[in-house]
């Protein structure tokens, strides 16, 4: 297949930066990849792994000459990110990143970056891995990547961007930018607060459980601590640019959490056993649609990792 890119330029070489170019090299590997980080020492360990075909030391040499570049960093730091390659971006290049709330990225991208191309991605995807070790080729894989353009987008633009990540194995969704910030609230942002919460809860409880909370850990608070473990930086970002999903999603939570607290205060069997009901053909429905696994421990195996 001719590829859908020539040149494409990753800034950030954390786990989807990384990812992102080794599914690049791997899919399509007459595409040249170049890559920045503004941590030197991710830079060198970029270059010694050989990450990309070439490790820049400024972004905007990392954009020179590139068609299409993916800002792989914080939402919280795109505004500087996209200043420091301004200066180095070919006029015709596109510009798309990989951050887990979309209307404010748009936002940012269009004020920074005016007159360029901008479609910004959310591959839905990743590890609690962090750090250019942590990437690899196949993470996009049967994954959904949604694409959230603005609405005078260029259709052949929309379509070359879709082609790439359908290269890299995932499959392609088109979403407002709100919208997708209001479903991704729900699947995303919230369970990760509730996760980064009870494990919380559960820390300050060592105090008085002799450490038997982390000894005695059942598989429901591993899958827990497994999703707390994740990159402290990018998740700050993803509360505080999509606030208002959050904030609205976290009120209903709050008044679920709330029913379910007096069916139990009220012994309401029915109740509960209706909930749970409700809650289980969910999971079912998430296997039936390939986003999970139905084998024991999620088909991982003891030295796996996470999926």
């Amino acid at each position: 297949m001719t590829p859908p890119f020539r040149h494409v330029a990753v800034i950030g070489l954390g786990l989807l930066g990384g990812s992102v170019a080794r599914a690049t090299k791997a899919a399509l590997p007459t595409t040249h990849v170049s890559g920045y980080d503004a941590d030197a020492a991710v830079r060198l360990r970029a270059e010694a792994i050989g990450l990309v075909d070439t490790v820049a030391q400024t972004a905007a040499e990392a954009v020179a000459g590139a068609d299409l570049v993916v800002l792989c960093v914080p939402v919280g730091a795109m505004e500087a990110a996209a200043r420091a390659m301004a200066s180095g971006l070919a006029e015709d290049v596109l510009i798309s990143d990989v951050g887990s709330s979309k209307a404010g990225v748009a936002a940012v991208l269009a004020q920074i970056l005016p007159g360029h191309r901008v479609i910004p991605a959310h591959p839905v995807a990743g590890t609690e891995q962090s750090g250019p070790d942590a990437g690899f080729a196949s993470l996009f894989r049967n994954r959904w990547c949604i694409l959230t353009p603005p609405v005078d987008a260029d259709p052949a633009d929309l379509a070359r961007l879709a082609a790439l990540w359908e290269a890299f194995g995932a499959r392609v969704e088109t979403m407002d930018a709100e919208h997708h910030d209001l479903v991704l609230a729900v699947t995303s942002h919230l369970p990760h607060l509730i996760a980064y919460c009870i494990v919380g809860t559960a820390s300050d409880l060592e105090r008085v459980t002799q450490s038997e909370v982390i000894k005695y850990s059942a598989g429901g608070f591993r899958d827990f601590t497994r999703i707390a473990a994740s990159d402290p930086t990018m998740w700050r970002d993803v509360f505080l640019t999509n606030r208002d999903a959050v904030l609205d999603m976290l009120g209903r939570f709050s008044r679920d959490l709330l029913a379910l607290e007096n069916a139990i205060r009220d012994g309401d069997g029915t109740e509960l056993f209706d909930h749970f009901t409700r809650t289980r053909a969910i999971r079912r429905s998430i296997i039936e649609m390939g986003q999970d696994d139905a084998r024991p421990d999620f088909g991982r195996s003891d030295h796996s990792g996470t999926a």
